[in-house]
């Protein structure tokens, strides 16, 4: 198994310097992996440092808490994009879900999807602050709304992935979403264990570790 490719290279730290985002995508290169995965301010910098490379660059949106109001994350991804983004990882709005407002989440991540339709957009539902039954909830308002993958977490809160909520994300949604695991992924022991479980996707910030491995 070729781990490298299904990696996202991931440095979302506040304190992210120029120098930290060039080397990140400097390591995304060498290493071929699928993207790099860094703040919406960091996207036109990574588009420029990987320009020809074959890597994607991934913007987050309403990160990490996804409690912006839905106008000011379509704009945040029309931005990224506009930046040279290809990929959007948007962070549900977790409180709508926990409220039983599906329709509400439903629509935050609808305006996402459509303002940015060349974008393949991941949505995150922070699988550590959820119940089973509200995780298959938030997975099924993100089918609905159009978005391509669901992801389980953004690494800034409890939790990170998890073998187990793999497989009810990929109970919920079937075959018609992919999958993106993150949170916590440092040995390509569980990175293997993760896209066994239904992952098609991972993000790291411990990638060159884990393929060096």
């Amino acid at each position: 198994m070729n781990l490298a490719g299904y990696i996202d290279h991931t440095n979302l730290k506040p304190d992210a310097t120029e120098a930290d985002i060039r080397k990140l995508c400097s390591e995304a290169a060498r290493f071929r992996f699928a993207s790099v995965c860094v703040n919406s301010a960091r996207a036109a910098l990574a588009a420029e440092c990987l320009k020809g490379s074959g890597v994607s660059v991934c913007a987050v949106v309403g990160f990490p808490l996804g409690a912006s109001c839905t106008e000011a994350k379509a704009a945040e991804a029309a931005a990224a994009a506009k930046s040279g983004a290809s990929e959007i990882d948007m962070v549900i709005n977790i409180g709508m879900i926990k409220d039983g407002n599906d329709s509400a989440a439903e629509e935050d991540i609808r305006k996402v999807v459509k303002t940015v339709p060349s974008c393949v957009v991941k949505v995150i539902i922070e699988t550590c602050l959820l119940s089973d039954e509200e995780k298959t909830r938030a997975c099924r308002a993100a089918l609905r709304a159009g978005a391509h993958f669901v992801k389980t977490s953004t690494g800034f809160s409890s939790g990170g992935a998890s073998v187990y909520d793999v497989k009810l994300m990929r109970k919920a949604v079937g075959d018609a979403m992919k999958i993106k695991a993150a949170g916590g992924i440092r040995s390509a022991a569980f990175a293997r264990e993760l896209i066994e479980a239904g992952a098609d996707r991972i993000g790291a910030s411990k990638s060159v570790e884990i393929c060096s491995e």
